[in-house]
């Protein structure tokens, strides 16, 4: 295996996650690709250009590359627009990856990477391997709305990948049930965290550092005490499918005046400043103006930092195909309330490492909290569990096994459409 094509169409690696429509596919590009670089797998990663500032290319580390592809305005594209940019984008990779000579497959991520590398698969004659990351009918099911266009250019993008990577067996079954893959060519490849990062950290001393302390209170040593309220954390971008204001409504439900909702990240596609809207409404609605706390999004690797300061987790999505929030969370051992959808299921063991609710009622997850901020033994068992099950997660062991995909793909017959 010399190199591999990495399609990040809509959103690139370099780009800070929580913002726009970065989030945890920038993650999982950014990261997998270093691991498959420092594995001795050298990756070009393709994305839109979407700035007057950015180089042709981009060298993040050796064997690591982002190439900045021409297509469309070099502005911010609304992502229900882009899809109209997609044969220009599709051309112009097509014309770097020969000009380079030296590419083994092609991994895209996301639908819109997988209709370009639809394309490329048959004029380059490559293997294709596709990660969807979200799925148009899944998302439908669970009540947020996709065109129907979507779906069936994934339904197309899956008949013909060589290999399809489902980050957990939920996803894997859905794939299957909705789109009709093939199992055989479905890979469970779960996602990784960076322990060097995301690794358990005293509370106060998180809290401290992020300057949340209890006014006019004086520890020990002279400095000002960490504040010692329940704190709530959500992190990840605002819109629909997140469910934030189950998270501000939850907060409602408990009797805890003196406890805190943090969240971390900012509005997310076209629905993003609506949806902010909306929650902000709920929030002064529900009399929380006191009570919830909007950060600006932060840098990737100081996210543990925050996720540490906390007392829960808060992940209330409406589907998730994996949920690397909950897995960086468990990484620190603070335990999680989630949603019993996708991946979720698979990283949160219920009564065990978290809880997961089957509902969408925010007294069900009001319950949840209660239970972990009312009894320290149970917090504390349920966050040992947690940094337990995150430690079997590792992106060099993403790496290692899509290594021996990509080189066993190399060696088979195309899939034909």
């Amino acid at each position: 295996m010399r190199k591999l094509a990495v399609l990040s169409f809509h959103t690139s690696p370099l780009v800070q996650p929580g913002m726009g429509d970065s989030g945890g596919m920038n993650v999982y590009v950014r990261q997998l690709v270093s691991s498959l670089a420092q594995a001795g797998v050298a990756c070009d990663v393709y994305t839109r250009a979407w700035s007057a500032g950015l180089a042709p290319e981009v060298v993040v580390e050796p064997g690591f590359r982002v190439i900045h592809i021409e297509a469309g305005p070099r502005t911010e594209v609304a992502k229900e627009d882009l899809t109209g940019l997609v044969p220009a984008f599709t051309d112009a990779v097509v014309a770097h990856i020969r000009g380079a000579g030296d590419v083994d497959a092609i991994h895209a991520n996301y639908w819109l990477s997988g209709i370009a590398g639809h394309v490329a698969k048959h004029e380059l004659a490559l293997p294709l391997v596709s990660t969807f990351h979200t799925l148009a009918r899944v998302k439908v099911a669970a009540g947020t709305g996709e065109p129907e266009a979507r779906a069936r250019a994934e339904a197309e993008v899956v008949a013909c990948s060589d290999a399809i990577l489902a980050n957990s067996t939920e996803e894997a079954g859905e794939l299957a049930r909705l789109y009709g893959a093939v199992p055989e060519r479905v890979e469970v490849v779960p996602p990784g965290v960076d322990h060097a990062f995301f690794s358990p950290g005293d509370r106060d001393g998180a809290r401290a550092a992020l300057g949340w302390c209890e006014p006019g209170r004086i520890s020990a040593d002279g400095g000002r005490r960490a504040a010692q309220h329940p704190i709530l954390l959500f992190v990840g971008r605002i819109q629909p499918l997140k469910g934030l204001d189950v998270a501000v409504a939850a907060l409602a439900e408990l009797d805890r005046p003196d406890a805190e909702l943090v969240v971390v990240g900012g509005p997310s596609g076209a629905g993003g400043p609506a949806e902010l809207a909306r929650v902000g409404e709920l929030v002064a609605g529900l009399g929380l103006s006191a009570q919830v706390r909007f950060v600006d999004p932060q840098p990737h690797h100081l996210l543990s930092t925050w996720y540490r300061a906390a007392d829960v987790v808060l992940v209330p999505s409406h589907s998730e195909s994996f949920g690397l929030v909950a897995l960086e969370a468990a990484a620190c051992g603070r335990p999680v309330v989630a949603a019993a959808v996708g991946g979720l299921r698979t990283i949160v063991d219920h009564g065990v490492s978290g809880y997961l609710v089957d509902d969408r009622r925010p007294a069900s997850y009001a319950a949840r909290i209660e239970a972990i901020l009312g009894d320290p033994e149970l917090a504390e068992h349920l966050a040992h569990h947690a940094r337990q099950r995150a430690s079997g997660y590792t992106w060099p062991t993403a790496a290692a096994r899509l290594r021996r995909l990509y080189g066993d793909l190399t060696a088979r017959q195309l899939v034909s459409c």
